[in-house]
């Protein structure tokens, strides 16, 4: 699937108008819904080609925030034969009690995957997590680019960003 295909089949399923307040407290005329994207099996799988792109040799393992990055990270996974983990947004007060879902190894070198970035908030908390276990992040890349402050913020804090699409490849122009 070409990025054109890519872009308006994301669109023609995860495009909703509205009055919509997003994870970054703004509010917005239209939300992307990623989970009506990420369970259509087409895109999912274009999704990790593309995000493999980005893995290099020297990414050794992808991760993904929980819950829009699962499956993101498991789709780019199968598509790089990269070990994948799930970075949780808390720790759950049952079980393992851990933050990493996964083996995350000090010294390992990941590509973070991320679905839609307003301002980056959630994967600039995936990246602290990651980066104080001892790894290092190589690039954090996500799915859409709203063009509200995420790459700014994400470069800011000292890390490479990159999208697949922007909004503007949506035709979003807002």
């Amino acid at each position: 699937m070409t990025k054109e295909e890519l872009a308006k089949r994301i669109k023609d399923v995860a495009y909703l108008e509205g009055d919509f307040v997003l994870r970054s407290g703004k509010r917005s005329k239209y939300y992307l819904d990623k989970y009506l994207f990420e369970t259509c099996p087409d895109i999912l799988q274009a999704l990790g080609e593309e995000f493999a792109k980005h893995a290099g040799e020297e990414v050794t393992l992808i991760a993904g925030a929980e819950l829009g990055g699962v499956a993101l990270a498991a789709s780019t996974a199968m598509a790089s034969g990269k070990n994948w983990i799930i970075v949780r947004n808390s720790k759950k007060g049952y079980g393992t009690g851990k933050m990493v879902e996964g083996v995350l190894n000090a010294g390992d070198v990941v590509l973070l995957v991320e679905d839609i970035a307003t301002t980056g908030g959630q994967v600039l908390e995936a990246a602290k997590i990651i980066t104080e276990a001892g790894a290092s992040v190589k690039k954090i890349v996500c799915v859409i680019d709203r063009k509200q402050g995420a790459e700014e913020n994400i470069t800011d804090a000292g890390f490479v960003f990159e999208s697949i699409l922007t909004k503007h490849d949506l035709g979003i122009m807002d």
